[in-house]
Order: structure tokens, then C-alpha cells, then sequence
């Protein structure tokens, strides 16, 4: 299964926290699925921290990238054939960093792992 991390979904199946579903983390931890993580999402996390929204540890660069490494996640960059199909999303979802995943999801046909529901309004497959 390829999958696409949503940022919540990356950071908790990395730090243990229990919102993570049962199902999330067993894809997650699953080394016969291809995960991804996007740009778009870490863009988003340096962005909150900036501001003050998310707080990591200290030393939480590294910790990414070793993480990454372990559970095989591959990096997705943005490309401009994800920001043209961007373009085409009905606004049922407002948030850009997520909007953003959607349409990476849409075009390299990745299931996108994501707690929030209102995803599923798109034509993706969200799993949780």
C-alpha cells in the first residue's frame, strides 16, 4: 500500500502518542507499505513552531530524519503537477498544508493516512 502521512499522523506514529489509531499505527510499523511524507507537512511543522503553535524537543530535526530512515519513509517534494491539480480542489477544506497533501494524494494515487474526516470529501482514499 502506498501511503501518504498526514503531518498529525507522522508525528504521532514517531513519538507514541496515543491518539494515534490501532490501524494507523499498524500501517505505519507495516514495512511492506511505501509511506510518504511530504514537504508540504514539514513545511507546516516549522511554520508552527515559529509560531508557537507546536513545541518538539530539542534535537527534533535529526530526530525526523532518523525516523524517516528507520521506518523506510520516503520524502515527497512539492512539484508543480501537485500545485496545477491544487488549482481544480473544491474548497471543502480550507487548511493549505492539508489542501496541499490532497492533491499529492490525487496525483501520484496515494491512500492518505489522516484522523480528519472532512478529507473524505475529496475523491482520495483516507484511512484511519
Amino acid at each position: 500500500m502506498k501511503v501518504l502521512l498526514d503531518t498529525h499522523a507522522f508525528l504521532w506514529s514517531i513519538t507514541g502518542d496515543d491518539r494515534l489509531s490501532k490501524t494507523a499505527e499498524e500501517i505505519f510499523l507495516d514495512p511492506d507499505n511505501n509511506l510518504f511524507f511530504s514537504a508540504a507537512s514539514f513545511w507546516e511543522i516549522c511554520i508552527k513552531m515559529n509560531l508557537g503553535k507546536l513545541s518538539l524537543k530539542r534535537g527534533w530535526f535529526k530526530t525526523i530524519q532518523e525516523e524517516m530512515r528507520i521506518n523506510a519513509v520516503q520524502w515527497l517534494p512539492v512539484e508543480m503537477r501537485h500545485c496545477v491539480e491544487l488549482t481544480k480542489l473544491p474548497f471543502h477544506h480550507r487548511d493549505p498544508f492539508d489542501r496541499m497533501l490532497i492533491a499529492q494524494a490525487m496525483v501520484a494515487d496515494l491512500q492518505l493516512l489522516s484522523r480528519d474526516g472532512r478529507l473524505s470529501a475529496y475523491e482520495i482514499n483516507r484511512i484511519w
